[in-house]
Parts: C-alpha cells; sequence; structure tokens
C-alpha cells in the first residue's frame, strides 16, 4: 500500500561521493581518445621530442579532460624547461667523449648514447667512440651490439683489443666465448 505523502523517486542518478570529492569517470568512447592521446604525448616525452609533446599536451589541455589537467600542465613545464636547456657544445671531438664518459658514469645511458652516436656522425673512423658504445652495451646487458662495437673499435685501432683485456667495464662479456675470441684471436 502506496504512503500518501511519499516523494517519487528521482529518475536521475546522483553521482557517487568519494574521499577524493570526485567521481570515479567512466569509460566511453571519447575518454579512450583521450587516454590515447595522453599516452601518445607521453611517448614523445620519453623519445626526448619534447617539442612535439609540449604540443600534444596543450592539444590534450584544450580538449578538457578535467581529471588530467594537473598532469598535463605538469608534463607541459617539463616539455619546457628540455626545451630550454642550452645545447651542449664541444671544441672537439675527444671532449664530447669525455662527457658521453660521464654520462655513462652517471647512469644515463640514453644521453651517453646519443653522444657517443653524434661523435661517429661526424667523425666515422672514431675508435673511441666505438668502444665507449660497446662499454655502454656491456653495462646495459646487450651483448651484440657490444660485439659489434667492440669490433669496430679494434678494427679502427687495435690497441683497442688489449684495453678490453683488462676493463672491467666488460666483466659480464667475459663468460661469452664470442668475446673471448675477439680479444685473443690467436689463440
Amino acid at each position: 500500500m502506496p504512503q500518501p505523502n511519499a516523494t517519487p523517486a528521482s529518475t536521475t542518478k546522483r553521482p557517487p561521493r568519494t574521499l577524493a570529492g570526485t567521481a570515479p569517470v567512466s569509460p566511453d568512447s571519447g575518454r579512450a581518445a583521450v587516454l590515447a592521446s595522453y599516452g601518445s604525448a607521453l611517448q614523445m616525452m620519453q623519445q626526448a621530442d619534447y617539442e612535439q609533446a609540449h604540443t600534444a599536451f596543450e592539444t590534450l589541455l584544450a580538449m578538457g579532460p578535467n581529471d588530467l589537467s594537473d598532469r598535463v600542465r605538469m608534463y607541459m613545464s617539463a616539455c619546457k624547461l628540455q626545451l630550454a636547456k642550452p645545447l651542449a657544445t664541444f671544441a672537439s671531438p675527444e671532449e664530447q667523449y669525455d662527457y658521453a664518459i660521464s654520462l655513462l658514469n652517471d647512469g644515463k645511458y640514453p644521453d651517453a648514447r646519443e653522444q657517443f652516436k653524434q661523435i661517429l656522425a661526424s667523425e666515422p673512423t672514431a675508435d673511441y667512440a666505438y668502444y665507449g658504445l660497446a662499454v655502454l652495451a656491456s653495462m646495459t646487458g646487450d651483448a651484440n651490439d657490444c660485439l659489434e662495437n667492440l669490433g669496430s673499435a679494434i678494427e679502427h685501432n687495435p690497441q683497442n683489443r688489449i684495453q678490453a683485456r683488462s676493463d672491467s667495464d666488460f666483466q659480464d662479456m667475459a663468460d661469452d666465448p664470442r668475446f673471448t675470441e675477439l680479444l685473443y684471436p690467436e689463440v
């Protein structure tokens, strides 16, 4: 039996309350597109394409995803900071090599790799740059790249074979028979 003073139930449902004060966003096709754009912009940033990433984040911010806006603004600021960094200039390839080694020692492997490759782009026979790439590959566990670059370093300067024999940076390669064969071909 219905009660005479009961108010009718509303047909619109009130969003649930959370500790943060907002309801979780429901997934839909528009949301999926926003998340795809966000992921794409993050990937550009991770690949050090800061200019395109900044543009993508600006576009994303204009789309108005309220729950992502703080993060988007933070990433935009990070892109601006990266773009504002002065480019390093070097008096010689050897000076650039020293910089690359310091990056390598600090664990900044992608930046070090980029510096070694820049040296090789301007000086394709720079055995020390191949040697640096071989050390980097050894430290990051890329045996094939290590062997290829060490082979190039030895080809351009046979003294690199002797140096590599006592270089502790190649300790992870010591058990690889290809490494032993490269360093001790006469045995």
